[in-house]
């Protein structure tokens, strides 16, 4: 059964940092595209970043640019999230997700196979 558990949410002041993690199970992820989203209340699940299998290419929403860092460890089937800078505005539930292995990244939701069930990133002013 494959399964991806996201970590690391919390309260946090403005301005603050947190690593978020998602860990991989049932299957290796080391041919897939893993992308981390967000969905604040009332509003549609959104892009944030995602990374090629490689770890080589990554791409951010440009809400998120300069402020968030998304990288993985293929041995540990993990990927990470590092938010700095947080804002208000990021508060939101964080969802890690998986495309099928060897498709392309993409930021729309519907192409990605496998979801965590979320964390939760509050940010306080």
């Amino acid at each position: 059964q494959v399964q991806l558990v996201e970590s690391g949410g919390g309260l946090v002041q403005a301005g603050g940092s947190l690593r978020l993690s998602c860990a991989a199970s049932g299957r290796t992820f080391s041919s897939s595209v893993m992308g981390w989203f967000r969905q604040a209340p009332g509003k549609e699940r959104a892009f944030v970043a995602a990374i090629h299998w490689s770890g080589g290419t990554t791409s951010y929403a440009d809400s998120v640019k300069g402020r968030f860092i998304i990288s993985r460890d293929n041995a540990k089937n993990t990927v990470y999230l590092q938010i700095n800078s947080l804002k208000p505005e990021d508060t939101a539930v964080y969802y890690c997700a998986a495309r099928r292995p060897n498709y392309p990244s993409s930021v729309w939701a519907g192409d990605y196979e496998y979801w965590g069930q979320g964390t939760q990133v509050t940010v306080s002013s």
